[in-house]
């Protein structure tokens, strides 16, 4: 069975965005020890004192795209809570164009680093103290783009596909590891912030996930089963 809230240790890797920022508080507001960390110190900073009263949540600028440093950050996550319950992949980006035309290799170099890169590096130092952990999560999200590419969206589209792949990988390794972690694919159509509304007060927003919302859900990853989740892409807007 999983811990308490207040018993879990979860670590988020690129917390100083609007995401980020809103799991840090869904989390630390239900006693979650949150181990949150970003390569710009000041969003950093803004994300850990956004927290209810700053208790819970601790902040570390961290180089993700440097394995050893990402390794070192985890490590030492462990050894001062001595268990990691969860991790969660919020470091994102977008490039896109008009076509399919030579600057999607520059939007590519840009992004894969990034998506995919800073996800290898979390999920190969944490892996190990999630299988051991009594529910470990590990958690990423994706774009419904992914499945459905457009030209002027490869970039991106591939590196969210490449994510995606990485993660089931990790969610086979985690079926070897016994009925406790899981490795889940949390698919948007796009991410929705209050800054997003401000600037366009008249805009729809037709089918986008508020980034609370999606802090709601990524909470609630411990009361459901392994077998719901390991593996599992989970729609957060209309499958099409």
């Amino acid at each position: 069975m999983s811990a308490a809230p207040e018993g879990r240790v979860v670590a988020v890797a690129g917390a100083g965005g609007p995401a980020g920022r809103a799991v840090v508080r869904r989390l630390a507001a239900q006693g979650v020890r949150v181990a949150a960390a970003d390569a710009d110190p000041s969003r950093l900073e803004d994300a850990v004192d956004g927290t209810h009263d700053g208790t819970t949540a601790e902040g570390r600028v961290v180089d993700l795209l440097d394995a050893d440093a990402t390794r070192a950050w985890v490590d030492d996550v462990v050894d001062r809570h001595g268990r990691l319950d969860g991790l969660v992949h919020l470091v994102g980006g977008w490039r896109g164009g008009k076509g399919l035309t030579a600057e999607a290799l520059t939007h590519w170099a840009a992004l894969e680093p990034l998506l995919v890169r800073t996800l290898q590096h979390t999920t190969l130092a944490a892996q190990e103290a999630l299988a051991a952990a009594p529910a470990g999560r590990f958690v990423v999200v994706s774009a419904a783009g992914a499945g459905a590419p457009t030209a002027g969206n490869a970039a991106y589209s591939a590196a969210k596909a490449a994510a995606e792949a990485w993660t089931l990988a990790l969610a086979h390794a985690f079926g070897r590891s016994g009925p406790g972690p899981a490795a889940t694919i949390l698919v948007v159509k796009a991410l929705l912030d209050e800054a997003m509304r401000a600037a366009r007060p008249d805009a729809a927003f037709d089918g986008y996930t508020h980034v609370d919302d999606l802090a709601v859900t990524i909470a609630g990853l411990w009361d459901r089963p392994t077998a719901e989740l390991n593996g599992e892409r989970l729609w957060l807007t209309p499958q099409p």
